[in-house]
């Protein structure tokens, strides 16, 4: 299973220009959170699994993850990043079955995997403040309209998917989730965020388009 996803195609990833750094990222949170939970990198490729059977080790040291006596790890921050996910089928039971308090989920990286929407499960976790969707297969703008119903979210990546190709992308997403602060590790300014509806407006996005009426047919 491993080595037909592995030969499976990626989008070329666009770099970023070396003076480009995250705005808000793991690190700014660690100032006041527990380190992540790294599960980036373990050729997971559903989370539908029996996680008591799952011998995997997070790829941070252990010893600096503290864990419940219900054996499951006291932090906010997950990376799943680099893995083999397709969809999101099990991922409220994958989290909270590893996570003690997953309501209080704060900073979740899924980039670099095969989804192609974004589920209405994120909307499970409230509090999230920084979401990296990089890197997938995500193709419809209308998918990160559901990302606008997380009040928190201050920070979110969606580079190197298809939608980023699309016209207006920027403008639309800052738009459809104003509370953002970054987006693709770039800050939002102030000029964005005023002239964003304009944009979105001018390219016409969300103008239904008017069927054309078929004349009755005479005979």
């Amino acid at each position: 299973m491993t080595s037909f996803y592995a030969q499976l195609p990626r989008r070329p990833h666009k770099k970023l220009p070396r003076s480009v750094t995250p705005v808000i990222d793991a690190n700014s949170e660690a100032r006041f959170t527990a380190p992540p939970l790294d599960l980036s990198f373990k050729h997971i490729g559903t989370l539908t699994m029996d996680l008591s059977e799952w011998a995997e080790e997070p790829r941070n040291n252990s010893k600096s993850l503290r864990k419940t006596d219900e054996g499951k790890y006291a932090c906010v921050s997950l990376k799943l990043n680099n893995n083999l996910i397709q969809d999101w089928n099990g991922f409220e039971g994958f989290v909270t079955s590893l996570i003690s308090d997953a309501q209080e989920l704060t900073w979740l990286d899924l980039s670099f995997n095969y989804l192609v929407n974004v589920d209405d499960v994120i909307l499970k976790f409230p509090n999230l403040k920084i979401l990296y969707l990089h890197g997938n297969g995500v193709e419809d703008l209308k998918e990160v309209e559901k990302l606008a119903c997380l009040p928190k979210l201050m920070s979110l990546t969606l580079h190197g998917n298809p939608v980023d190709s699309e016209r207006g992308y920027r403008h639309y997403v800052l738009t459809k989730i104003p509370q953002l602060r970054a987006l693709d590790f770039s800050r939002v300014t102030k000029a964005e965020r005023e002239t964003a509806q304009t944009m979105v407006n001018f390219l016409g996005y969300g103008k239904k388009k008017e069927k054309k009426r078929r004349r009755p047919k005479t005979f």
